[in-house]
């Protein structure tokens, strides 16, 4: 579609979330359209339908995007099949329909022009709506392998976009074709960080430049297990480099506490915090080594840097899929996953080789960028266009 032959502004519905994950690709590719737009003197439209309780909620308002709620079943998920028929998996399954067809009314009124689903088990109404009004669809999944709502939407899409070429292979061969890789959306300004200006804004005194500078970090929260098995190794870690460590706000205190007790010089290496904002852009271009969890945000966005990482997946993620993201990339030696038992002693084996060998985070770094596509916003804008264009 030639958005700019449009006598009105294009009109975009957006499902998904629940989590940053389905969050923040969406709201990327939203900013994105709509500049790609401006520049051709035409507007976006958007209608966001998500969770009252999913970060979208926060996040849609915030940008100024209308929002609407409709009925959701979220699906409890246990290795166990009989487990799966718990009552509450039964009654929220029921509520299915009821989601429908209010996502129906709220399609049939906007008509959109396309419909882009990232996600999360809201998307699930909203997609089925978008076929029962026949809107296009477009699907977006973030991790290596299709997500519990992309899977029940596939059937009903017009184009399935995909963060990495892996994924092609794992889909159904009835929607295969209709499949593009654009890679993950990451936020513009990621790309953009400067080594100095963490220096600054962090009041980094303390470091040596001469040293190799470790990023840790567990997500907003901070992860526990991450934060244990640093605090065991974190005499060995600093006279080997310099630390950033993101622990969230739980975990200041002991950790803090932790601090208080190494030798001053290495002490000046380590800097605590429980949570990085505004300066993570300068953070990660100073970081040589992350060590963190493995979403797929996290992925492209450290993909698209083209930064060597040691990934300690989060073992209770939907589906596995940290492990899988986090082996999928170790097994093409861009990243080092720790996929059995985590403790101070195999972090250590893992991220010592990367500290002491310059040569090798290269290479790493080198294979790591290979992964990452900086330009998906793009990408994924262009099937959105297409897609719509396809409906005409």
């Amino acid at each position: 579609m030639d958005a700019s032959s449009l006598s009105r502004p294009f009109r975009l519905l957006v499902t998904g979330g629940g989590t940053g994950g389905h969050t923040y690709p969406a709201l990327t590719a939203i900013r994105t359209l709509r500049g790609r737009l401006a520049a051709q003197g035409s507007a976006l439209d958007v209608l966001w339908i998500g969770t009252a309780d999913g970060l979208e909620a926060r996040v849609a308002p915030a940008e100024g995007i209308a929002f609407r709620t409709v009925a959701t079943g979220k699906i409890r998920r246990s290795a166990n099949p009989l487990k799966m028929l718990s009552a509450a998996n039964v009654k929220d399954m029921a509520r299915v329909p009821l989601g429908v067809a209010q996502a129906r009314t709220v399609v049939a009124e906007f008509r959109p022009d396309v419909v882009l689903a990232t996600g999360g088990y809201v998307a699930v109404p909203a997609g089925l709506a978008a076929r029962l009004c026949k809107r296009p669809l477009v699907l977006h999944e973030q991790t290596v392998r299709l997500g519990l709502a992309n899977r029940k939407l596939a059937g009903s899409a017009t184009r399935i976009a995909v963060s990495s070429e892996s994924s092609l292979p794992l889909l159904p061969d009835e929607v295969r074709g209709r499949a593009v890789v654009t890679g993950n959306p990451v936020r513009p300004e990621i790309l953009t960080g400067h080594p100095d200006k963490a220096v600054q804004a962090l009041n980094l005194t303390g470091f040596d430049r001469r040293l190799p500078t470790v990023y840790v970090t567990g997500g907003a929260q901070g992860a526990q297990q991450i934060n244990g098995v640093v605090r065991e190794v974190l005499p060995w870690l600093l006279s080997h480099a310099n630390v950033i460590h993101q622990c969230g706000p739980a975990n200041v205190d002991e950790l803090r506490s932790a601090a208080a007790a190494l030798d001053p010089v290495l002490a000046g290496r380590y800097h605590l915090t429980g949570f990085v904002g505004p300066e993570l852009p300068d953070v990660l271009a100073l970081a040589d080594v992350v060590v963190s969890r493995s979403g797929a945000g996290t992925l492209a966005e450290l993909t698209a840097l083209g930064k060597p990482a040691v990934f300690v997946p989060l073992a209770t993620s939907a589906g596995n899929e940290q492990a899988h993201n986090a082996r999928h990339l170790a097994d093409a030696g861009a990243a080092v996953a720790l996929l059995g038992e985590v403790t101070g002693r195999t972090l250590a084996e893992a991220v010592g080789p990367l500290l002491t060998d310059a040569a090798g985070r290269t290479a790493m770094a080198q294979r790591a960028r290979a992964y990452g596509r900086p330009d998906a916003a793009d990408r994924l804008v262009d099937v959105l266009l297409s897609a719509a264009g396809s409906s005409d």
